[in-house]
């Protein structure tokens, strides 16, 4: 299939020739060797809840291009330094290898859940670049009930999406995936880089309790409408 890359829409384009919409937030560790450079890209939220994000349907709702695709995880701040430094969860001490972990694409679902890095247990936000290729496996497997695969499994969600106050979107859904013994995720084999965006949360969590007094300035990951490559897996979440 033809690879998908982030797009800004046209009248974007043509609007922001000069000051790019997007904000590049530079990696700390560009000295590690051997690891694609990668780039974790901010936009105004009101900006793309008017001109980019669907007002209804499933959809995976991303940042990811040619080679990755972004997942987002909370810990608490042992398991979120330890994956950070050494790009696993491989011999991490208090990372429980038995239970079912959560991926979740969205940016904004990810701050419901967490309540904007200030949870128990949940105060560490880590932005996770999956290969694609992995992701897509990941899709392929997913299922409501039961598994695609003795001993492995991968639970698909269909929830409702959130705005950035955790009140919940009428008729728009957001997917998150639970992964339990995918090797390749705890070991960091399907991983390409992993950065701490906690600062970032917390500088941006909303300071008032209403949708309509976000302001224009109000920053969030960038993220476009991602439809899986593979037929299987649009099968298996059901997106056509």
């Amino acid at each position: 299939g033809e690879i998908q890359t982030m797009a800004t829409p046209k009248n974007q384009q043509e609007e922001n020739k000069e000051t790019p919409l997007a904000t590049m937030v530079e990696q700390e560790d560009s000295e590690i060797t051997n690891v694609p450079r990668k780039e974790w890209l901010t936009e105004p939220y009101q900006e793309q809840a008017r001109h980019v994000w669907p007002d209804e349907g499933k959809h995976i709702l991303a940042q990811y291009d040619h080679d990755s695709i972004v997942v987002y995880q909370a810990f608490r701040p042992e398991i979120a330094q330890h994956v950070v430094q050494h790009k696993s969860f491989q011999d991490c001490p208090l990372y429980n290898t038995k239970r079912m972990t959560w991926i979740k694409t969205n940016f904004c679902w990810m701050m419901f859940r967490c309540k904007w890095a200030t949870s128990p247990n949940q105060e560490r936000v880590v932005a996770i670049w999956l290969k694609r290729a992995a992701f897509e496996r990941y899709l392929e497997m997913a299922r409501i009930h039961g598994s695609s695969m003795p001993g492995r499994t991968v639970r698909l969600q269909w929830d409702p999406d959130h705005f950035p106050d955790g009140s919940c979107h009428a008729k728009r859904r957001a997917v998150q995936l639970g992964l339990r013994n995918i090797e390749t995720f705890r070991n960091g084999q399907d991983f390409i880089h992993v950065k701490d965006v906690t600062a970032f949360c917390h500088a941006q969590r909303p300071t008032e309790k209403k949708q309509q007094f976000i302001p224009e300035t109000f920053m969030v990951a960038s993220e476009r409408v991602y439809r899986p490559e593979s037929e299987l897996a649009r099968q298996s979440v059901g997106i056509r």
